[in-house]
């Protein structure tokens, strides 16, 4: 039984991961439509409105829900895990996703209500947010105590800086085009 409910734990985690990647980006084109002419930017907010909602609510929030549930069961199976210090640590990352999850629910609604409060370029340095967490969170579970906690650390800043500076690479790009 334990196999099953992992498994449906990191299918679900997977799902859940892919919504918040994808939605960050439905973002970015959403605040890039508004700035488009008219009927064109209509046309385009209209539809990324029935996009988001249908990712958000179809494939996102389910899995986080799931997601969580099968992570509740395993720990309910298994809850000695609650002692692991590799154990707190990712709980740790997996309350920070959860913010992160929260927050791109409010910016989801105010965008679903046309206020656009962020810039394209934020929502795609906000999107490497979900993509640090993740890189945490596979190396706690995959490393467990194997993993010594300064390399680790030194290693997630490190991934940090070098996704900062390829967003700043490739916003020179862009704005070149």
């Amino acid at each position: 039984m334990y196999e099953y409910i992992k498994s449906l734990h990191l299918i679900f985690v997977i799902t859940w991961f892919a919504g918040l990647f994808y939605i960050v980006r439905l973002f970015v084109y959403q605040i890039e439509a508004n700035e488009k002419p008219s009927p064109e930017r209509e046309i385009l907010l209209n539809q990324y409105k029935i996009m988001t909602y249908r990712l958000w609510y179809i494939i996102t929030w389910p899995s986080a829900v799931l997601a969580t549930i099968f992570a509740l069961w395993l720990l309910h199976l298994m809850p000695e895990w609650l002692q692991m210090p590799w154990m707190q640590v990712k709980l740790g990352f997996v309350v920070l996703l959860l913010a992160y999850h929260f927050k791109c629910h409010q910016i989801y609604r105010q965008l679903q209500n046309d206020q656009f409060q962020y810039s394209s370029n934020f929502m795609r340095l906000w999107n490497e947010g979900a993509t640090i967490i993740l890189f945490a969170v596979v190396f706690l579970v995959i490393l467990k105590n194997a993993i010594n906690w300064i390399y680790g650390v030194i290693g997630i800043v490190l991934f940090s800086v070098l996704i900062m500076l390829g967003f700043k690479f490739y916003k020179r790009i862009r704005e070149k085009k």
